[in-house]
């Protein structure tokens, strides 16, 4: 060959020297297994840094020509010139040294091997032939099977000058590829050098069939050499085969062909160029460079393109350990600074985890037209995409696995990435989300349901594990952010202060997992969840802007220019709308996956456990009892948790109990219930009021009816289950005391929505006599308790029936007004003002009227149980003023005034509101504190009311006769009474203002409009029997009006100072006067009578 040599030869040397001077590499163990051997290998075997195999090394030749030689061509430096026997040198070094022996021995007789009529080297010039399709004869241009040959003329003059037969042996194959590769591979080197790898291997598993030592040690070697020259068709195509430097990988063509297609790349290949990643920097490029092209093709792809290849690809290429362990350092694998928008394309798994249904070309694929579809269409589209989506997840979780198990620095690499995906979403929970600075909904879902189903192993039934699940994990440098997060019941310096103190040791991979999976359903699925309640308002929200554009539509129809303007504005919202649509439809589609929910379900069973576990007493549960309420002592690892870890629970199962409750199973409702009581008997433990609601709203959720459950799916569990006959009624009532006051400025409507779903989980249990037996019991114990509840029961039925009535009044006002013909010619501005004023009491109507039916309801229900707390000093009158004004306002004069068009909209019964309110003063008729006040209402107690309910009673059969005998008797008592305190009062005579003091409802209204004139009414100042002075301003009150103010407001109410019942003072030297008037009083009654007074006096 010519001495001088081109610049791409010098490059070439170059590269071939720094290859030559690699130590000989060793057989592959891989080369004597079946695939399925090798594979089973691998898996068993993690490639970890600690591995201690070594891998073969990429060398063209295994020892580098003499030094005293001077190169003659480009494989000069490494020993790769072939000096074919009875040349001028007569070298035989080129071949590597256990090939050379083995051809020492066998050649000159052939003595070892299978006595044929075929020479070994003739047989050797065949085989390579047939798998490399070179050919030194120019006459010879295809094989016996017709497959074309190259022609390698270059070889040929070499053999030819060295007056070598024209045989192809291992010894000058390495150049007959080079000139074959250069030739004749069309621009295109790895191709061929891909084919020729199949067919050498292919040759190579028929030889270990019927093993020849000889020929097995040339075709291994061939085998070797086409791994390398394949290696350099990868990473030095334009140096090597002088053909253009390639854009991208050119393994990824070849990688989303199946396995067993001509082109694809078998197990072999793989298998081959992954044992030499660790010693060949050339085919650690390769694989990254192919995988990092794979990743950023699929980037470009969604659901709707052929993206199952590049799946199938990575599912292939994982599977092989040195590939993950090379895969893992690359630098798109966790990139530094990339934004969480980015997440899903930039990152190496990202595009991979990116695809999925909610991808906005998919949605409206699957629901085109949504507008026109029916029901039965759509939920055909949405079960089409669960399954696809379920098989996509399918995969991502065995890609997941096999990089997690391949070792350490794999597992660890995966856990970071998913971190990553977590710790940059945190705005995904923002109250108001810019889709474009987080992560997408689909992809998130995607990151969730992988690590949902990472925890599966060690979620077993009976909680074996669950100790495993390290509570210090958070103080010990944790992958998950918990920096900005609030926590359930610390404040941001207690819990820095908390978490400042490192914890030792190293986390397990169960804890790692747990924690992570947790804050994925946070940023993941649970915000999804949020995202949709979100587009449900907006598309509303949509629809009544379009309606209002659709009502002007007239004032343009003339005016065509205008009238296209107008056509595109609401073009475009209609648009809008319907791509809204469909990705409401595909979420709900994604969302409501009754295997994807399960899963979900199965992990939130275990951190509810793992929750009433950490606080209960020595963290004893669930081996022992949970025993409640809760130690006083709050531990701090549990109140500096975030909130989210209840928070998810909750979100979770109202997602669950509301859309899709038939998946719930009975050990999960017992452990769901437990939590739930558990966090509302021991409220103090959670800070947020709006927390604990939703655990309020689970159970009220659960108590829906279903099909075949007409208490729902958890309406027997809290009918039964032990824990919640002792302990739920008392939770419930504790929160709905402590709902009051929620902090928000939204609380005074908050609280009644709270308290609705807390009377229906009430009624739900009612009708089991153990609840109400513990109701009795607990009320004599906890009498304070119970009258605080009964103070704020007696408030809110006292408020929504004042509320609705008075809509009722103004819908009956405004109906009649417009029906009439004054109404019919009101101005239309004064017309449609009215209108709107009827529409907005209509809305109130139905929403306080909803309302007021379940807390008279209650009222009656409690009355009957708890008859003592509601005639307490504090609480009786008003009781009674409130149900004489409501059912003088029923049955009363102005009771025309509530007749309205339809009442059934508004859920307005009269006939039901006047038989529960009957029933209440049925319940506390035995009750003399109770008939002394009815007595005493000087406002709304007149005995012809009665009489007229009676009759109404009577009329409807509202009744049995039997409740209406006791009803009259009762009313018989109310007058009784009236008649006796009249002639009390009477007796008193006047009586001195210094003895008189305000009563509650006077001290209800000091801060009302109307205050002036109610000090001014004589009805509302009443003689004290126990008067206390208030310590700070001194106002001389009755202690039964104080406590009733206390019950409701802690504040002194004359200058809004805190104040306890304890902090009064007893005015003793009042009272004594007070007792002294009284007695004088009776005396003068007794003596106007002519009876003597033989009292002491």
């Amino acid at each position: 060959m010519a001495d001088s040599l081109s610049d791409a030869d010098k490059i070439r040397n170059k590269r071939l020297a720094k290859l030559g001077n690699q130590s000989q590499s060793q057989t592959s163990s891989s080369e004597s297994e079946t695939p399925a051997e090798s594979t089973q290998k691998q898996s068993e075997v993690p490639a970890s840094a600690e591995q201690s195999t070594t891998k073969p090394k990429i060398n063209i030749t295994s020892t580098p020509r003499p030094p005293q030689q001077t190169p003659q061509n480009p494989f000069s430096q490494l020993g790769l010139e072939p000096k074919i026997a009875g040349g001028p040198s007569g070298d035989t070094k080129s071949t590597p040294p256990q090939i050379q022996a083995s051809l020492k021995r066998s050649r000159p007789s052939e003595s070892n091997g299978p006595s044929t009529a075929e020479s070994l080297e003739s047989w050797e010039d065949k085989a390579l032939s047939a798998a490399f399709r070179v050919s030194l004869d120019p006459n010879k241009t295809s094989d016996h099977l017709g497959h074309k040959l190259h022609y390698v003329e270059g070889v040929r003059r070499e053999l030819e000058h060295e007056n070598a037969p024209l045989q192809l042996n291992v010894a000058i194959l390495d150049q007959a590829i080079f000139e074959a590769g250069k030739n004749f591979a069309k621009g295109a080197p790895f191709d061929y050098m891909l084919g020729c790898w199949k067919r050498i291997s292919k040759q190579f598993r028929a030889a270990k069939i019927k093993p020849d030592e000889v020929r097995l040690k040339i075709i291994r070697e061939a085998r070797r050499l086409c791994m390398s020259y394949c290696i350099f068709a990868l990473t030095m195509a334009d140096e090597m085969f002088e053909a253009e430097a390639p854009s991208s990988s050119p393994l990824v063509p070849h990688l989303l062909l199946d396995s067993e297609d001509d082109q694809g790349l078998c197990h072999d290949f793989l298998l081959e160029i992954s044992n030499r990643l660790a010693d060949d920097e050339g085919a650690l490029e390769a694989i990254v460079w192919a995988v990092e092209d794979l990743s950023q093709g699929l980037a470009k792809k969604t659901m709707n393109d052929d993206y199952k290849p590049y799946i199938m690809a990575l599912r292939n290429l994982v599977r092989y350990p040195p590939i993950v362990n090379a895969m893992v350092q690359s630098t798109r694998f966790l990139p530094t600074d990339v934004p969480a928008a980015t997440l899903e394309v930039s990152t190496l798994l990202g595009p991979f985890f990116q695809i999925s249904p909610l991808q906005a070309a998919v949605t409206t694929n699957y629901f085109s037209s949504p507008k026109t579809r029916d029901k039965g269409s759509i939920t055909n589209a949405q079960s089409a995409l669960r399954l696809t989506l379920r098989t996509h997840q399918s995969d991502l979780l065995d890609i997941t696995n096999h990089i997690i198990k391949t070792g350490k620095e794999p597992r660890e690499r995966m856990l970071d990435w998913f971190a990553l995906c977590v710790n940059l979403n945190h705005k995904r929970r923002a109250l108001h989300v810019d889709q474009k600075t987080v992560s997408s909904d689909g992809f998130m879902i995607n990151v969730t349901v992988c690590l949902d189903q990472l925890c599966e192993p060690f979620m077993d039934a009976t909680f074996t594990k669950i100790d495993r699940i390290d509570v210090d994990y958070l103080r010990r440098n944790p992958r998950v952010d918990i920096n900005e997060e609030t926590k359930l019941n610390a404040d941001q310096q207690t819990s820095d202060s908390f978490y400042s103190n490192k914890a030792e040791g190293q986390s397990n991979f169960i804890s790692e997992v747990f924690f992570l999976t947790l804050a994925a359903h946070h940023y993941g699925t649970e915000a999804a969840n949020s995202t949709l309640s979100q587009l449900e308002k907006h598309l509303k929200h949509m629809e009544k802007q379009i309606a209002a554009i659709e009502a002007d539509r007239e004032k343009f129809a003339r005016n065509p220019t205008q009238l296209a303007v107008f056509e595109r504005t609401i073009g475009k919202y209609k648009a809008e709308v319907d791509r809204g649509l469909s990705y409401k439809m595909a979420v709900q589609g994604v969302l409501l996956d009754d295997l994807t929910q399960t899963r979900s379900m199965q992990f939130m069973r275990y951190v509810m456990v793992w929750l009433l576990r950490l606080v209960s007493p020595g963290q004893s549960y669930p081996k022992q009892p949970l025993k409640i309420p809760l130690p006083e002592k709050q531990l701090e690892v549990f109140s500096c948790l975030p909130e989210y870890f209840i928070e998810d629970v909750v979100d979770n199962f109202k997602f669950i109990t509301r859309n899709m409750p038939q998946i719930v199973t009975a050990t999960q409702s017992d452990e769901l219930v437990m939590l739930c009581i558990t966090f509302l008997r021991s409220s103090e433990y959670i800070k947020n009021p709006y927390l604990k609601a939703g655990l309020c709203t689970i159970m009220f959720y659960g108590t829906w009816p279903i099909y075949g459950r007409t208490k729902g799916i958890l309406g027997d569990i809290l009918f039964s289950l032990p824990f919640a006959t002792e302990h739920l009624l008392h939770a419930l009532m504790k929160f709905y005391i402590e709902v009051e006051n929620t902090g928000a400025h939204t609380q005074f409507y908050d609280k009644f929505n709270i308290r609705y779903e807390i009377f229906q989980i009430i009624k739900c249990i009612w009708s089991n006599p153990i609840y109400r037996e513990r109701l009795s019991g607990e009320a004599k114990i906890n009498l304070e308790f119970f009258v605080r509840f009964v103070n704020l029961l007696l408030n809110d039925v006292t408020y929504v029936l004042d509320e609705t009535l008075s809509s009722l009044v103004k819908i009956h006002d405004y109906q009649v007004l417009l029906e009439s013909p004054e109404g019919q010619s009101l101005d239309p501005a004064v017309k449609a003002e009215k209108e709107e004023a009827l529409s907005d009491a209509e809305g109130r109507a139905k929403s306080y009227m909803q309302l007021a039916n379940e807390t008279v309801a209650m009222l009656k229900l409690f009355t009957e149980a708890l008859a003592d707390s509601f005639t307490m000093p504090e609480i009786v009158q008003r009781l009674a003023d409130m149900l004489d004004y409501n059912l003088e306002a029923l049955v009363g004069p102005k009771s025309s005034h509530l007749r309205v068009k339809r009442p059934e909209d508004y859920g307005f019964n009269p006939k039901v509101l006047l038989s529960e309110i009957t029933d209440v003063y049925l319940n506390l008729g035995k009750k003399e504190d109770f008939v002394l006040a009815v007595a005493r209402d000087g406002r709304s107690y007149k005995p012809e009311t009665f009489v007229k309910a009676t009759n109404i009673l009577e009329k409807f059969s509202m009744k049995s006769s039997e409740q209406i005998k006791v009803w009259k008797a009762l009313y018989a008592k109310f007058e009784k009474a009236k008649e006796l305190d009249d002639q009390a009062e009477e007796d008193l005579g006047e009586i001195p203002d210094e003895f008189l003091g305000m009563s509650t409802l006077l001290l209800l209204s000091l801060n009302a409009l109307h205050a002036d004139v109610l000090v001014s009414d004589p009805l509302m100042f009443t003689l004290m029997s126990d008067p206390v002075i208030l310590p700070i301003s001194r106002t001389t009150i009755d202690r039964s009006t104080i406590r009733s103010h206390l019950l409701s407001d802690p504040n002194d109410p004359f200058n809004r100072t805190p104040l306890k019942i304890e902090d009064v003072i007893p005015d003793t030297e009042l009272r004594g006067k007070i007792e002294a008037f009284k007695l004088e009083g009776k005396k003068k009654r007794l003596v106007a009578d002519g009876v003597m007074d033989t009292s002491d006096g």
